[in-house]
């Protein structure tokens, strides 16, 4: 087969995709920037984005921002000794404590998101074993802790496996030359485990912040009655304007671009990471 020919092939096999990305991804996005620089009668302008600066739209997000910041450290703090945790563990036992890990992300998310919401409330599970066992009543849900404890649940899978994939992929020999170099546990981690294991710590932070800062039925669910994340205020605009989109569109472009940006400064930092390990 030459080169024309296997080139034709190539495009061919390709040409669904392309279709698949025109009308999933390529028209939506269409359909919001034009919904974002129109207002309801058609007329075009950058009224809906001037909107934004002036109520309290700015604020929903700094404070979505703000709690998915949380959410995902809080996540790379749980997951990243978890995964350290899991490699130091046999391999058949590796497979097990993945599976459960992955257990619950096998459950649709709204069901998950509503069975924590049914552990937290005053009357459920925790709150029984804390009177049972002496204490009183403490106030879980709707609270904005509650939210980012749905947050961290719903999404630290998402973090605890690129970094378990990264660290079990290390040459185990490094790790040996550092302590046989003399490093105790703390400087083999910090010397060589955390640097080669950047690439999984930087696709986890991007895995998770994405979906927390636009996420919306965790804040419905467990958060305070006048508490709203972005995901929430731009359902709520949707909804309420009958089917004219072009405030929710407007602040959808705005958080998809803030997306963008994130993602692109930790692939600068994912690209700038080292390749190897240092032995000092």
């Amino acid at each position: 087969m030459n080169g024309t020919n296997r080139t034709w092939l190539q495009k061919y096999a390709a040409s669904p995709y392309l279709v698949w990305c025109v009308i999933f991804v390529l028209a939506p996005l269409a359909f919001v920037i034009y919904y974002s620089l129109t207002d309801r009668n058609g007329n075009f302008g950058f009224a809906n984005y001037a909107r934004m600066f002036n109520g309290d739209t700015l604020h929903v997000f700094l404070i979505s921002l703000a709690f998915a910041f949380v959410s995902t450290v809080i996540c790379l703090i749980i997951a990243y000794p978890l995964a350290y945790f899991i490699t130091k563990a046999k391999k058949k036992h590796q497979n097990m404590l993945l599976m459960l890990f992955m257990l619950p992300m096998w459950m649709n998310f709204v069901l998950r998101t509503y069975a924590l919401s049914f552990l937290l409330e005053d009357t459920g599970l925790i709150n029984s074993i804390l009177k049972s066992i002496g204490f009183g009543q403490v106030k879980l849900i709707y609270t904005s802790g509650a939210v980012i404890l749905g947050m961290v649940y719903n999404f630290l899978p998402y973090m605890l496996l690129p970094i378990y994939t990264v660290m079990s992929k290390i040459d185990k020999n490094l790790i040996e030359a550092s302590e046989d170099l003399g490093c105790n546990r703390l400087m083999t981690i910090g010397k060589i485990l955390l640097p080669l294991s950047i690439p999984g710590i930087v696709s986890g932070i991007t895995m998770v912040f994405v979906p927390s800062v636009s996420t919306f039925y965790i804040s419905q669910q467990l958060g305070p009655t006048d508490f709203m994340l972005i995901g929430d205020l731009i359902e709520s605009e949707i909804k309420s304007t009958a089917g004219v989109y072009n405030y929710g569109s407007a602040i959808s472009f705005v958080l998809m671009v803030l997306i963008f940006i994130c993602i692109a400064v930790m692939n600068h930092f994912s690209d700038e990471s080292v390749e190897g390990g240092m032995l000092v």
